[in-house]
């Protein structure tokens, strides 16, 4: 449940609408001032039932409407609880004023009280009420402010990590030495894998700026990345994408699917006898990326940065959680897509 710190509030603020409240009651309805001490008694009490219910009615409308992007939603909750609970306690709180005669009957035909007291209240909860809202939005602004440059840290560590691996001298010297064989021999597939090459290059240098992307552009990117793998590996590697076209447009942070193949290439032996196989596949929203698992014998060290950065970027983007599930024969990482009408609502 969302707090509301409200102690002095229901200390000093309470009473001193009462009074204030009262005040207004007999000087806008024309009545003699009372010097009846059960007028201030009831007045108090009444504000004190007012706020006391009011402040469930903001707390249940942060519980239903936390973000940001939900504040007129939130607000309208409010307001429609302001003024039915405020009505309903003033419009008894009156009546039981005539029952006891604290003012005159004449007023109780005209209605004056009822309306001013009713008004008073409610006018009175919606300018406390703002304040706290906007202390509230101010909070969750904060909130959102740290987690984005958090988001922007990790996209920037995973990038990092994500070039490391690409333009570390093993890597380009595997890379270049498989292009150096094709070119001798096979000409055609050498300007073939130089396209994929520059194609793995171009959308590491492309993800700087950018949360999330298309999973349209991740699967061509991981088709560009696995040419690369495969002509190194050969029959040691596969990949199985069943990926449905519907789930084309749903979106997904960058360089996830790098991040996870070479999770599994650096864990398992790859041969022609003991071939890797990659799958992929969407379910109920969620892409699954799964191998078979033959670890290698000697452990390789492993501070699982990758694994982290991924469930870190989808924690800071309050979407569901990575998932990661493993028995003796596969790995199995499920990643949540997210629609993009619902990133458009978070956004606006």
């Amino acid at each position: 449940m969302q707090k509301l710190n409200d102690k002095w509030m229901r200390i000093v603020g309470v009473p001193l609408l009462a009074l204030a409240g009262q005040w207004m009651m007999y000087g806008y309805t024309n009545m003699p001032y009372p010097d009846d001490w059960r007028i201030p008694f009831f007045f108090t009490l009444g504000t004190i039932i007012v706020w006391e219910l009011n402040r469930w009615g903001i707390i249940l409308s942060r519980r239903h409407y936390p973000e940001l992007a939900q504040t007129r939603q939130r607000v309208l909750y409010q307001l429609i609880w302001f003024f039915i609970f405020s009505s309903i306690i003033r419009i008894t709180q009156t009546f039981f004023y005539h029952i006891i005669g604290l003012w005159p009957s004449e007023d109780y035909l005209l209605f004056k009280p009822y309306f001013f007291n009713t008004l008073v209240s409610v006018v009175g909860t919606i300018q406390v009420a703002a304040y706290y809202e906007g202390v509230y939005l101010y909070q969750r602004w904060k909130v959102s402010f740290t987690e984005a440059q958090e988001l922007k840290k990790v996209n920037l560590q995973s990038q990092l990590d994500s070039l490391k691996t690409q333009i570390n001298p093993h890597f380009l010297f595997n890379n270049l030495n498989s292009l150096s064989s094709l070119i001798t021999s096979d000409a055609e597939q050498a300007e073939r894998f130089l396209d994929e090459l520059s194609s793995v290059y171009r959308y590491l240098l492309q993800q700087n700026n950018r949360d999330l992307c298309p999973l349209i552009d991740e699967i061509s990117f991981i088709n560009a990345y696995f040419h690369l793998l495969k002509t190194r590996y050969g029959d040691g590697i596969f990949m199985e994408n069943t990926v449905e076209g519907t789930y084309m447009r749903y979106l997904i942070p960058p360089l996830t699917l790098q991040i996870l193949f070479e999770n599994a290439i650096k864990h398992n032996v790859i041969s022609v006898n003991r071939p890797l196989t990659i799958r992929l596949y969407t379910q109920d929203n969620n892409l699954y990326v799964e191998n078979n698992l033959q670890k290698k014998k000697l452990a390789v060290p492993s501070n699982q940065i990758g694994l982290q950065n991924i469930m870190m970027k989808y924690k800071l983007l309050d979407h569901s959680s990575v998932i990661v599930h493993h028995d003796d024969e596969k790995f199995l990482v499920r990643v949540p897509l997210i629609s993009p009408a619902l990133e458009i609502v978070a956004a606006g």
